[in-house]
């Protein structure tokens, strides 16, 4: 388990530090207001649905990667405090084929069923 678990670090890692380069991307790839485009025939008014759709698709990629970057953040500090692989919520052992697919998971199948569940009919 113990190289198993190196791996999963190892894993887990990149794709923070990929996370961590896209978030970039995305705050660098924000268009200024300088940036307009020119001879619209519908003039400002597209031009500010435009820059407003534009806005509303960057916040919500970056809120995506934010609570990727958290999920993966609580994972390395899972694994720090040696309670990687437990459930949040029921305490049962994860069990490492969900482990080897999603690094992150910090819940068994049975409470994610749940949670989904609940966040469903909510």
């Amino acid at each position: 388990m113990a190289n198993n678990l190196k791996q999963l670090r190892s894993r887990l890692e990149d794709e923070q530090k990929r996370l961590r380069q896209e978030l970039v991307q995305l705050e660098s790839g924000a268009q200024t207001p300088e940036t307009r485009r020119e001879g619209s025939p519908f003039g400002k008014r597209e031009e500010e649905a435009t820059e407003s759709l534009e806005l509303e698709k960057r916040l919500a990629l970056e809120k995506n990667v934010g609570e990727a970057m958290s999920e993966i953040e609580r994972a390395l500090r899972k694994m720090d405090e040696g309670t990687y692989g437990t459930c949040d919520v029921c305490g049962k052992e994860i069990p490492p084929e969900r482990l080897e697919a999603l690094p992150q998971a910090s819940l068994c199948l049975d409470c994610r069923a749940k949670h989904l569940k609940a966040k469903v009919s909510g």
